[in-house]
């Protein structure tokens, strides 16, 4: 499988065209499995492995099902599948949980949540923020059906006994606690903090001196209180999370409307085992035509499962075979390559054959861990062979 991914690197790296060998001439492009790695780490744009153990890291619940929501979007897209939420462009996204503290009163309505927010990576920015809060099932009797729920930012904290904090609100919500008790599924509260994280963004790399925390406020019609310990989860897997959105810029925006997803036609078992559509032929030589040939990449295999948790690994495909005189119409080729083509069977000498190249590709989503162990999700671009042809 090593094999594989060194075969991978070098279809990224244009190495793979014509009459290049299969694997064991991608394989001798490199010097050594190391090179390679740090090659497709430069193609899913990191400068080095992150070395951390999942086993020890908490997934949030969030980010999870926003990677099940990215697997299950019927189009083919590098943007993440929020309508109605004002990601923009972002292909990116981060958690952070609330580092969990004892309310020092039970009765608050009034809580500072708490984040441990990083700076974004050079030559990523900012698209959109939102926290999430979990309405608890079992409320303590007595509590009020109906609460607004507000998120400020704590611009300025204050000092007991001689100045109240500079709040800011960020954003409220009107939720029915009935609905969310009789609800099948966990209720989630979804509020926006953008312009809080912009605030701190404008520090550089001095989030923390900015980053005072958000503070959350309950109120209730009349006089009736409703707590915010015992409104919210605030603890254990269910406490309030902070999802910040962000793009990279190494996506292009797609002309046209959205591409639906295609079937890959094969699948992991077919993709070990080199299977797939039976390989086409040039009916007088006898030469393998150009088409699309199975290529698994197992993480497991080449060590990367330890900071990678979703997918376990994919089917990328990759393009080899001739491009034969003249030029089929099914190997999807441009009027250059017909001509390159043409050139070549006449003086093979003058120009090189036209080459089998993807012609249309998809892009993967991958959930993993940082340097930081922070939970990434990252859509990546142009990563799996859907049509090979002639260019």
């Amino acid at each position: 499988m090593i094999s594989g991914v060194l075969l991978m690197v070098a279809v990224i790296s244009g190495i793979v065209c014509g009459e290049t060998p299969r694997p064991s001439g991608a394989r001798a492009a490199f010097k050594d499995a190391g090179q390679a790695e740090r090659h497709l780490l430069a193609a899913l744009g990191m400068k080095r492995r992150p070395v951390v153990d999942k086993s020890k890291v908490e997934i949030p619940a969030a980010m999870l099902e926003l990677y099940r929501m990215q697997m299950s979007n019927e189009f083919d897209t590098t943007g993440l599948p929020l309508p109605g939420r004002h990601v923009k462009s972002a292909n990116t996204a981060r958690t952070y949980l609330h580092r969990e503290s004892e309310p020092k009163n039970p009765k608050c309505r009034k809580y500072r949540l708490q984040f441990a927010v990083d700076p974004l990576p050079e030559g990523e920015w900012l698209t959109a923020a939102e926290l999430r809060l979990t309405p608890l099932r079992d409320r303590p009797a007595g509590q009020p059906g109906r609460v607004q729920v507000l998120v400020h930012d704590i611009v300025q904290p204050g000092v007991r006994g001689v100045s109240k904090p500079v709040l800011r609100l960020l954003d409220s919500q009107f939720v029915d606690m009935r609905d969310v008790a009789t609800a099948a599924d966990d209720a989630v509260v979804t509020l926006d903090v953008t312009p809080a994280l912009e605030r701190w963004s404008q520090h550089g790399g001095r989030w923390s001196a900015v980053n005072h925390g958000l503070l959350v406020e309950t109120l209730a019609d009349g006089h009736a209180r409703s707590p915010v310990p015992d409104t919210f989860e605030l603890r254990a897997a269910g406490r309030p999370a902070l999802l910040v959105y962000s793009d990279d810029g190494k996506n292009s925006r797609p002309v046209g409307p959205p591409r639906r997803k295609r079937s890959p036609g094969t699948g992991q078992q077919q993709g070990r085992s080199g299977g797939g559509s039976k390989r086409r032929k040039d009916g007088s030589g006898g030469r393998d035509i150009c088409q699309r040939h199975p290529l698994y990449v197992d993480f497991t295999d080449v060590g990367w499962d330890d900071w990678i948790v979703a997918p376990p690994g994919y089917d990328a495909y990759y393009c080899h075979g001739d491009c034969p005189f003249p030029v089929a119409e099914h190997l999807n080729s441009t009027n250059h390559a017909i001509v390159q083509t043409l050139v070549n069977s006449m003086n093979p000498t003058a120009v090189p054959k036209a080459c089998c190249v993807p012609t249309q590709l998809a892009s993967i989503s991958m959930l993993y861990l940082d340097e930081d162990n922070k939970v990434v999700l990252k859509n990546y671009q142009d990563m799996q062979v859907l049509g090979c042809g002639c260019r």
